[in-house]
């Protein structure tokens, strides 16, 4: 009997111990899981993976960099419509815009913090290169630490980011009034080539 008891005894043991074991991993895995950037541009802040900025205030100054450079031969020039398919902003997808400028560049997909704190803003979309502090003509590579000076959503000038990937693009400021009603949105920045189509 004695004997019996002590084997269910350490079988309970092992058990427990296996439950431990496994939660200890979940709390992990859910520690550094990357957390959702559904709900933000982004980025954008409530995170978007498509753009890290839905629910942010959008700054919608013209000015750009001194050193930007104006697309040579852009695909939409300055004053003509484009159907917008990237979804970097609420109401964004399916508007159409109104390039307000065009330029040549490489844009980035980054992950920051806000310097007004909060949670990270994952995968927001665009930082252009010349909105990098100390960006020469070289891109950065995927990884790479870097502080902004892109202003496009409180929080953003100043704070510390992460390179998640570069495209080399012709880069557009537009104006368009969101699906979803609202304000017009004018000058946003960036929408890249491949996000625009011609309208129907």
């Amino acid at each position: 009997m004695k004997k019996q008891l002590a084997a269910v005894g350490i079988t309970a043991m092992i058990a427990l111990s296996g439950c431990g074991a496994q939660s200890d991993d979940a709390s992990s895995t859910a520690a550094t899981a990357p957390s959702s950037s559904q709900g933000s541009s982004s980025q954008d802040s409530s995170t978007t993976g498509s753009g890290g900025s839905m629910g942010m205030e959008h700054n919608g100054s013209p000015e750009v960099p001194a050193n930007l450079k104006e697309a040579a031969n852009p695909k939409f020039k300055v004053g003509n419509k484009a159907l917008i398919e990237a979804d970097h902003m609420p109401g964004m997808k399916g508007a159409v815009g109104t390039i307000t400028g065009a330029y040549d560049t490489t844009a980035y997909v980054v992950t920051y913090t806000p310097t007004t704190g909060g949670e990270p803003v994952k995968h927001h979309k665009w930082v252009i290169q010349q909105e990098i502090q100390g960006a020469g003509d070289e891109p950065f590579p995927t990884g790479a630490s870097v502080v902004l000076e892109a202003d496009h959503m409180p929080g953003m000038k100043g704070a510390s980011a992460t390179i998640e990937s570069a495209e080399r693009t012709t880069v557009y400021m537009l104006d368009y009034t969101p699906t979803t009603g609202g304000e017009p949105v004018k000058n946003h920045k960036w929408v890249t080539e491949s996000e625009l189509t011609a309208p129907k």
